[in-house]
């Protein structure tokens, strides 16, 4: 860590942040509804927003700080394998064209807020929903503490927060305000902020991106010289420049897997919620993959944190020391302020989503059915909060390097909600207690599998690839956890309508998939909650 504050860049990174903090408070007038104690309006924006403001907001929660700091520092340390990323990021586009304007109109015909929404309402199970609702919940706790990982690099790399021999209450001072702000304006403006907010944050990072990719090479001798220390180095310590054929199995199964989890994460269908047309949703999966080239460059600057000789015992500081190294002060501080700001975004993103799904699916459904709007609307206002209390203990209490792993494994969580929530947008066919049984399987499967994976920094949870069964390849555990969920529910579901065992109640029709704004009936009242299976 640098212990001299770079003051120019802490300038610069201290007027953005307070641009935003602005924008936040802000937000809550921008849009303003006449009846703003709903989730509609504080957990979805209202399901007001046009193409550009969702286009924003998707690339804010789905780009966020694990895009400027993990990827690189995988590349950084690993090599080539890092690159799986942009592959799963490419995959997903197509797939979400066919199932995320369905779930946008079913969702606006009934008034659904959450996956676990539609799930309950699909299949007519509490118990389901319960077991999305709380996946997603977990899910999300370690991508959040990864944003706020990410802010604490930068400040960091800065200098803020004094040495190693610093007491913790002032190393961890500006991470805890940096928290305060967010959690204040997220209370306050709910997704209007983030929304709003994601216009400054794009705008950063496309620009940052552009320089470094010009700027550092030209001062580095070329890409030429880049990738040449990039392969020395990493030959050194048992990374590659091009992944080899022992690791094309982990390579592509983490791509595919990756993009069968992405659009699972309840922040994404958040964002996907609060638009205003299906329409805009069709366009939005054309226009993404612009955020897919970026994510390719980003990449980059992990071989170019190797040919700048950057040394690091974590890796998840090389991109914000590339940049002090390499840029002047004040750019420098450009670019930490679009790495902290991408953190908020998503941060403020995810806390929301975590906080609509624990209101909906288990305080309303669980704990207080007769809940008012008023009364679900002040209760995910403060989930929001404790969700964010608990990603700020996490990254307090825990080795910063665990926050990536963790998130890892939210990825094979929330991969095991794929067959109810995808599946269950184009077929009935499935039962529910076979939905159930899989999405269980997959759970405990991919998480011992997790556990029992080391790494030098790590005795469990040291990462997401282990053997496959029976085929005997290195693979990505979400993806091997997902077979296992979707061949347990398949058996599982020719067993129990042999056995015509009863099924619950399917409150949607064909033509709640294809309807849009306007049509009549979009955003009916819920009906009364189902029985529990």
């Amino acid at each position: 860590m640098n212990e001299d504050i770079n003051v120019v860049a802490l300038v610069v990174f201290v007027f953005f942040f307070a641009l935003v903090t602005v924008m936040g408070f802000l937000a809550a007038r921008w849009r303003k509804a006449a009846d703003a104690d709903n989730l509609d309006e504080w957990g979805l924006g209202g399901r007001s927003f046009g193409t550009w403001i969702t286009w924003f907001l998707l690339g804010g929660d789905l780009y966020t700080a694990y895009t400027f700091v993990a990827v690189p520092a995988l590349i950084y340390s690993a090599g080539a394998v890092g690159f799986f990323a942009v592959p799963y990021t490419i995959l997903v586009y197509p797939l979400i064209f066919l199932f995320l304007p369905r779930l946008w109109s079913v969702s606006h015909r009934h008034g659904y807020v959450t996956t676990s929404d539609f799930v309950k309402g699909r299949f007519g199970s509490r118990g389901l929903s319960l077991a999305v609702a709380l996946t997603g919940i977990l899910a999300t706790m370690p991508y959040i503490a990864l944003q706020l990982v990410g802010i604490q690099a930068v400040l960091d790399v800065m200098g803020v927060g004094g040495g190693a021999s610093t007491h913790w209450f002032i190393k961890d001072l500006p991470l805890l305000i940096a928290f305060g702000v967010l959690a204040a304006y997220t209370y306050s403006s709910g997704l209007r902020a983030p929304a709003l907010i994601a216009f400054v944050k794009d705008s950063l990072i496309y620009i940052v991106i552009a320089v470094a990719i010009i700027y550092i090479p030209i001062k580095l001798g070329g890409f030429d010289d880049i990738f040449s220390s990039a392969g020395e180095k990493l030959s050194e310590t048992g990374g590659a420049l091009v992944t080899g054929p022992e690791g094309h199995w982990a390579y592509a199964t983490l791509a595919l897997g990756s993009a069968l989890a992405l659009f699972m994460y309840p922040h994404a269908i958040t964002a996907t919620l609060s638009s205003r047309s299906r329409e805009v949703i069709r366009r939005n999966t054309t226009i993404l993959p612009m955020y897919s080239l970026m994510l390719g460059l980003l990449a980059l600057l992990g071989f170019m944190g190797i040919a700048a000789g950057i040394s690091l015992d974590n890796p998840q500081l090389v991109v914000p020391q590339l940049f002090e190294n390499m840029f002047p002060a004040w750019f420098a501080g450009v670019a930490f302020a679009a790495i902290g700001i991408g953190a908020l975004v998503p941060a403020a993103i995810m806390s929301i989503a975590a906080a609509n799904l624990f209101t909906r699916n288990v305080y309303r459904d669980f704990l207080k059915p007769n809940a008012t709007p008023e009364q679900e609307t002040k209760v995910s206002k403060v989930t929001s909060l404790l969700v964010k209390v608990g990603a700020l203990v996490f990254v307090l209490t825990l080795d910063k390097t665990a926050a990536l792993n963790f998130q890892l494994l939210g990825g094979i969580w929330i991969a095991q909600t794929f067959p109810s929530l995808v599946g269950g947008l184009f077929t009935r066919w499935f039962h529910r207690w076979a939905l159930l049984a899989g999405w269980a399987v997959g759970m405990v499967y991919g998480t011992i599998a997790a556990y029992n994976v080391s790494s030098p920094k790590q005795e469990h949870f040291g990462g997401s690839t282990a053997e496959i069964p029976m085929i005997g390849e290195i693979g990505y555990i979400g993806l091997t956890a997902f077979v296992l969920n979707a061949v347990v529910t398949v058996v599982l579901t020719v067993i129990l309508r042999s056995a015509k065992v009863p099924d619950g109640r399917d409150e949607t029709k064909p033509s709640d998939y294809r309807a849009d704004a306007g049509d009549p009936g979009v955003k009916e009242e819920l009906p009364a909650p189902t029985a529990a299976p």
